[in-house]
């Protein structure tokens, strides 16, 4: 009896850490996610580090139908994406705001005009963030980025064009810092 327990309790040990695929900052992510019946795969996992003093902010994971290296690909490919921001500081709804503001100027250019209505609507279903919590995006093919602020979906901001240039703000031309851009493309989470 007692090997039979041991025997349940390694496997039991083996199947937990076999459960996260890769770790960042000390945070554990699942190499894959369902998503409307999709399996995703973990295409990478990055650290935001705000101001000069490179203080972070959180640990990104990018979940995509096909992994890749190439930014332009993984945003124009049409299939879902998830996008979990996992917080390791308290961070203020203003600080968030602000960071979508600026996101989206910095990557999204002209179109901003377009998409304020709903980039709006966003800042309003966010809310000031603890270490710990989560935001979680999903891009939904045909219908647009639906947003989950620490497991409460506020719903679907519509527009494959919103969905294009929110996952701009992360591997665009300028993302918040190079470093969480290249870990989300699979480099070094760093």
């Amino acid at each position: 009896m007692k090997r039979k327990l041991g025997l349940m309790g390694m496997a039991l040990a083996l199947g937990m850490g076999a459960a996260h695929a890769r770790e960042c900052n000390g945070i554990p992510f699942p190499d894959r996610v369902q998503v409307g019946g999709a399996e995703l795969a973990l295409n990478g996992l990055g650290i935001r580090k705000a101001t000069f003093f490179k203080v972070r902010v959180y640990v990104a994971a990018l979940y995509v139908a096909t992994p890749g290296n190439d930014p332009n690909t993984l945003i124009a490919a049409g299939t879902p994406v998830e996008l979990t921001l996992h917080f390791v500081r308290n961070v203020s709804v203003d600080e968030l705001t602000n960071a979508w503001k600026e996101g989206f100027s910095r990557n999204a250019g002209g179109r901003v005009p377009a998409l304020s209505e709903r980039i709006a609507r966003l800042n309003s279903w966010m809310t000031s963030i603890k270490a710990g919590q989560h935001l979680t995006f999903i891009r939904r093919p045909g219908a647009g980025i639906e947003v989950d602020v620490n497991g409460t979906v506020r719903g679907t901001i519509e527009g494959d064009d919103f969905a294009n240039a929110f996952l701009s703000i992360w591997l665009g031309a300028e993302p918040p810092n190079p470093e969480l851009k290249s870990g989300l493309l699979g480099g070094a989470c760093g």
